[in-house]
């Protein structure tokens, strides 16, 4: 079966913290691994490494169901991608990017 592809949307707070991952340079190799997630999340939402699955305590901008994607694993602190699917088919919006709460 071939992965659905799916083309990403950001909120504008998920810009916000991309874009100030991308502005600190002891960040680098988190954005690294985040920008490789996202590929990933446009690619195969079903990979291994992305261990994606239903968010409980959250909701999307217009009630919708959240997921949450890994960054990384076994990590203090470890990055988490947060999105919902929509608003359009084979769209993703990402919510939020953030160490895990």
């Amino acid at each position: 079966m071939t992965p659905v592809r799916f083309s990403l949307l950001f909120t504008t707070e998920a810009k916000r913290q991309l874009a100030s991952l991308e502005r600190n340079p002891s960040q680098e190799k988190r954005l690294r691994i985040v920008r490789k997630t996202l590929g990933l999340m446009e690619r195969d939402l079903h990979h291994p490494s992305l261990n994606t699955h239903k968010y409980q305590s959250l909701q999307g901008p217009n009630g919708e169901d959240v997921f949450e994607a890994y960054v990384q694993q076994k990590t203090a602190g470890a990055y988490r991608v947060f999105w919902c699917y929509g608003p359009k088919r084979q769209q993703l919006t990402i919510i939020a990017i953030t160490p895990h709460p």
